[in-house]
């Protein structure tokens, strides 16, 4: 049952949790026993989310722009008011893209990107770590969700490229700011998943150019990266912290 599970008894707040990967940390957190606070810029994607995730234990839908300061303070005050304690786990999945190639990159689509997929992380980062170490809530974890783009670049992708080699960076200094309050923050670069964000690539296009590069042969599953959360969101890893975890099936770039 979900009450003994890996998770059993916490509160996790996770953004973008109305499609792709967040979606999917949301239904693995719940499997897990956890209390689900689903953060998505679209209310209904949230509130069909918190439709299907197990009933026995207390979940709750909330619209919110993660690049907004005030949006974020006004969210932490909502959930800790909804299930009368402040998150003790954030995943933070939330990520827009906005490709072109870097000489035809106007400067709205780079601010677009760097607020959400940074600035939203550093904003939800800084205020549920604040909460945690207000509160002394023990065993927090934030698992920020990068992408194996920000490790090695990629073509067309120079502001979502630089967003997620930020959130590499922004995870391993909280890790070493958040750890005297008991806070981990890791961080997992995914490869190619099977989400709407990547349901835009040409099939010929991954046939000849990205499958070559992925030893497993396959694009992965929004469940495989929501696993790896799990693992760094329960105590399975106490002693991980500051962690950069590829999940790409091996991918080359």
């Amino acid at each position: 049952m979900a009450s003994t599970g890996l998770l059993a008894g916490r509160l996790a707040l996770v953004t973008g949790g109305g499609s792709g990967i967040g979606k999917a940390v949301c239904q693995a957190f719940a499997k897990e026993g956890a209390r689900i606070a689903c953060v998505d810029i679209n209310k209904s994607n949230a509130e069909s989310t918190v439709e299907n995730l197990p009933t026995d234990v207390q979940h709750a839908a909330f619209e919110v722009n993660v690049s907004s300061a005030n949006d974020v303070k006004n969210l932490l005050k909502d959930v800790t008011s909804t299930f009368s304690t402040p998150p003790c786990i954030a995943v933070n999945s939330a990520g827009i893209t906005r490709d072109n190639f870097l000489l035809k990159l106007d400067e709205k689509s780079f601010d677009e990107v760097i607020d959400v997929n940074l600035k939203g992380t550093f904003l939800i980062n800084q205020a549920v770590g604040r909460l945690i170490a207000e509160h002394k809530i023990k065993n927090g974890s934030i698992v920020n969700i990068a992408s194996i783009t920000g490790k090695a670049g990629n073509i067309g992708q120079a502001n979502y490229a630089a967003s997620k080699a930020g959130v590499i960076g922004l995870t391993k200094t909280a890790a070493r700011e958040f750890s005297r309050y008991g806070i981990r923050v890791n961080v997992v670069l995914p490869g190619f998943i099977v989400t709407p964000m990547t349901d835009t690539v040409p099939d010929k296009v991954f046939q000849q150019m990205v499958l070559p590069l992925i030893p497993l042969a396959r694009m992965g599953q929004p469940e495989e990266i929501a696993d790896t959360c799990v693992f760094l969101a329960s105590n399975k890893s106490s002693y991980v912290t500051g962690a950069s975890i590829e999940v790409t099936g091996g991918m080359l770039m």
